[in-house]
């Protein structure tokens, strides 16, 4: 990567990230809900966008998954929230790829060599054995990934139906909070239906890493 390319880069991500730092206050529930409402129906484009951008920039999406949840209910929800998240998983892995893969390498060294290796031996199969275990943080394989040998389609394929279990869990949980706020129907089934989404996800590692291990 060239060095103006490569600077013009990481002042783009740091402006981002100062920007969005800086204004965090319109991420919460409420100013996001306020926000969306304002753009109309480009209101879920917009939130997409958004949920994007915070993963290109390295921050976590945590807020965003639980906002979309709360916004758009739990099914409409997940599909924006894992849209989103794919989108920005894909900048990201393009991002590593084609501008800035001496800068990842540089500084992702002991990561990216298991990772290069598991991809090597395994392909999509492995991708989506970090992305269902969580041996490294999200938004750090993003980058990770795309220096290694995986194409695009099935990254972006692999990404996006192995991060759907936790999106589902994280925007239901979102739901179920804003009908606590508001007082909804049904609070307690809601909350119940949470926990029990929450304790599959925290299952499931162990049990994609007992298959994993079987014959």
């Amino acid at each position: 990567m060239r060095v103006g390319a490569r600077f013009w880069l990481i002042l783009a991500l740091a402006a981002g990230g100062i920007l969005l730092l800086s204004h965090h206050e319109h991420f919460e529930a409420e100013a996001l809900a306020a926000w969306m409402d304002a753009a109309g129906p480009a209101g879920p484009l917009l939130f997409m966008a958004v949920y994007a951008l915070t993963t290109v920039l390295l921050l976590p999406g945590a807020i965003m998954t639980l906002a979309g949840g709360a916004l758009y209910g739990p099914f409409w929800g997940t599909l924006f929230n894992l849209t989103g998240s794919t989108i920005g998983a894909g900048l990201a892995f393009l991002i590593a790829r084609y501008l800035a893969a001496d800068w990842v390498q540089a500084r992702n060294r002991g990561l990216l060599e298991r990772l290069v290796r598991g991809v090597e031996a395994e392909g999509w199969r492995f991708v989506a054995f970090v992305r269902l275990v969580p041996l490294f943080p999200f938004f750090l394989m993003n980058y990770a990934l795309g220096v290694t040998r995986i194409r695009l389609l099935p990254y972006l394929l692999t990404t996006a139906i192995c991060m759907a279990p936790p999106a589902f869990a994280f925007t239901w949980l979102g739901y179920a909070g804003r009908e606590a706020a508001v007082g909804g129907e049904g609070l307690v089934h809601k909350v119940l239906i949470a926990l029990a989404l929450l304790a599959a996800l925290a299952f499931l590692p162990r049990l994609v890493t007992r298959l994993r291990r079987a014959p």
